[in-house]
């Protein structure tokens, strides 16, 4: 028997809003087909009918009738789950069981009824531990053998008393399958956490991937739009003052933005996809996109970085020149790439600006974003005004990931 487990992707995850699957249904007990049960079972009730004698309304007859109905109440009741009856009640049943089991051997003077006491036994080693298990079988097989042996109740004469000692036996086949039935549920018990961990990785990965789509969702669409939307309020409010060519510029610009959007959305689907892009050239292009040509300082031999690595990198880089420009507009920025034997560092620098915009706010996630990147990918950031230097007063991001 083989047990699979299904792992759900992204796409089948339970999601929030989503309705929660409908309850399992209850689990069979493995290796017990109940309809193989239930026809044993009336094999041997059928069979007792057809040859136990006597069995009438009135004397001995009444007797094994009444015997022969305890007996296949006993012999049905092992239908019933093991969960439904308690274990001093199956004590109380069992033993019930096997004294009329072993009184129908002796009351009957033909027939099948010794069936009772085999498969009675047999139950008994399923549904009871084993040390009492042996114990009420070892009774029962007394019990038979001596009603046989001393004529009790002058019982079946062709049946010998060794035979009434024998149906204690199949209470060892009980213990073997009871034995086997709870290694069986402990592998299902442990495919079953093994799936439900299964689930709660998968479902820890999707709402990881869609932070990271919020995070690029925010890198290309929040930090480009305010752009834009600054541009064009600037180009509002200088209709008003009849200086068409500062208009112009800032409409310029405007369109120079909408260009550089249109970058970040391609860098955006490299990221989702995970496709490479080359580090030292992108961060050169998107710092002259940005206005700052030569900026760029390269300490150390370049060399290949992972590809979750270089787009968190120019993320962190594209979400500090965006700032840059919002807080700092006209400040100098200065970016150094720094690649070590143990890490890959990028720090982003910019002096205080030199002109006041009326920039919008912002929406406060930005460092939060870039904090969630670097700590992605195993590394620190820290960000903080510049106190000392040519820069003091300007703002310093800088992302140390280790290889």
């Amino acid at each position: 028997m083989s047990y699979g487990l299904a792992v759900p992707t992204a796409e089948t995850a339970s999601c929030p809003g989503q309705l929660p699957p409908p309850p399992a249904a209850p689990r069979p007990v493995p290796g017990r087909d109940p309809r193989v049960q239930w026809a044993l079972t009336m094999a041997v009730i059928v069979s007792g009918a057809l040859t136990i004698r006597p069995m009438g309304v009135s004397g001995r007859g009444l007797v094994v009738a009444v015997l022969f109905v305890l007996n296949c109440a006993a012999l049905l009741a092992r239908g019933l789950p093991p969960g439904r009856i308690p274990p001093r009640a199956a004590v109380v049943w069992l033993s019930l069981g096997v004294l009329a089991a072993a009184a129908l051997i002796g009351a009957g003077r033909s027939g099948t009824g010794y069936l009772f006491a085999f498969f009675l036994s047999g139950h008994i080693g399923y549904r009871l531990p084993a040390r009492p298990a042996l114990v009420l079988a070892s009774a029962c097989s007394l019990l038979c053998g001596g009603v046989l042996y001393f004529s009790i109740g002058g019982g079946h004469p062709l049946l010998p008393w060794a035979v009434g000692l024998t149906t204690g036996a199949p209470v060892l086949i009980g213990i073997l399958n009871r034995v086997q039935h709870q290694a069986v549920e402990a592998a299902l018990s442990a495919a079953e956490s093994a799936e439900r961990a299964a689930r709660a990785e998968a479902q820890a990965a999707v709402l990881s991937e869609r932070g990271r789509i919020a995070r690029d969702v925010h890198d290309v669409l929040a930090h480009t739009l305010a752009g834009i939307n600054m541009q064009l309020e600037l180009a509002d409010a200088l209709l008003d003052t009849g200086d068409l060519e500062k208009v112009r510029a800032a409409n310029d610009r405007a369109h120079s933005l909408v260009k550089e959007s249109l970058k970040q959305a391609q860098w955006t689907v490299h990221a989702l996809r995970e496709d490479a892009l080359p580090l030292v050239e992108t961060l050169t292009a998107m710092l002259e996109s940005s206005g700052h040509r030569d900026a760029l300082t390269v300490r150390g031999t370049p060399v290949e970085v992972p590809a979750r690595v270089t787009q968190n990198l120019l993320r962190i880089a594209q979400e500090s020149l965006t700032n840059a420009a919002r807080h700092a507009p006209g400040g100098a920025v200065r970016v150094e790439l720094a690649f070590a034997a143990s890490s890959t560092t990028l720090t982003i620098r910019n002096r205080p600006a030199t002109r006041t915009v009326n920039a919008a706010g912002g929406s406060g996630m930005g460092l939060i974003g870039m904090r969630e990147r670097v700590a992605l990918l195993g590394g620190t950031l820290t960000a903080g005004p510049v106190t000392e230097g040519p820069d003091q007063g300007g703002w310093q991001v800088e992302a140390v990931i280790p290889r």
